[in-house]
């Protein structure tokens, strides 16, 4: 909370509070203070896992790098979902709940809490940071959704950094060169990811990056540090493409 507090303020253009607490801890929502129209907006989140401490970190890293360019975008990013967990190194919450599937109930006030804080809301890009024990190398899912795709692209810029999961099939997922790029229906799981929650209701393009916890973890945090700079500098044009400015 210190680093974000940091962070936030004139030079950022960005604010933050506490939308709720949960298991004695509170909940940091970090956002641009002014919403400025045809501005990009990015959604990201990171710690709903505790197991997976590598976003977290990559997290306020990146803040903390781009403190003064961040005014191009309106950001509304979660930090920790999961402090508890990620105190404890624990994938759960206090009361065991994996909270990675809890986003189609309306009986936690933690997720209701952090949903009404995007309520009505759209963004361009959201992005959900993760780790998995079971991974080989990174990989990611892109929810097929607005064109053109961008997976692709993405997986060559991080494999500069980490090699990506070599499997044609990942959780029982078709996988290529480390992208799964999957169509979703409400049917699918009984417990929703954020990822759902988010392509259904709320973003153009979402995105879940996965770093392989086995690694170390520098190497993590810097996958998903190259991870959001390739997506903060990717602006939206009028005609509702990405284009890079590298």
């Amino acid at each position: 909370m210190e680093r974000w507090l940091k962070v936030c303020g004139r030079q950022s253009g960005l604010s933050m509070g506490v939308y709720a607490e949960a298991d004695g801890y509170p909940l940091m929502v970090v956002e641009s203070a002014f919403q400025i129209p045809g501005n990009p907006s990015l959604y990201l989140s990171a710690g709903i896992h505790g197991d997976e401490p590598a976003p977290v970190e990559a997290l306020i890293g990146w803040a903390e790098e781009n403190k003064g360019h961040l005014e191009a975008w309106n950001l509304i990013i979660f930090p920790c979902l999961n402090p508890w967990g990620l105190e404890r190194n624990i994938r759960f919450d206090a009361e065991g709940r994996d909270l990675n599937r809890c986003y189609n109930s309306r009986k936690l006030p933690r997720i209701t809490s952090q949903l009404d804080v995007i309520k009505g809301r759209r963004f361009d890009v959201a992005a959900c940071l993760h780790e998995d024990y079971d991974a080989r190398g990174f990989y990611l899912y892109e929810i097929a959704a607005a064109r053109p795709h961008l997976g692709e692209e993405i997986c060559r810029e991080l494999s500069r950094f980490m090699t990506a999961d070599s499997r044609s099939r990942i959780d029982g997922h078709r996988s290529r060169g480390g992208l799964i790029r999957r169509r979703i229906r409400p049917d699918m799981m009984s417990g929703h990811p954020e990822s759902f929650r988010l392509h259904f209701h709320h973003a153009a393009r979402t995105f879940t990056l996965e770093t392989p916890s086995e690694k170390g973890l520098d190497s993590r945090i810097s996958v998903h540090r190259e991870f959001l700079r390739f997506l903060s500098k990717k602006p939206k044009t009028r005609d509702g493409n990405y284009h890079g400015n590298r």
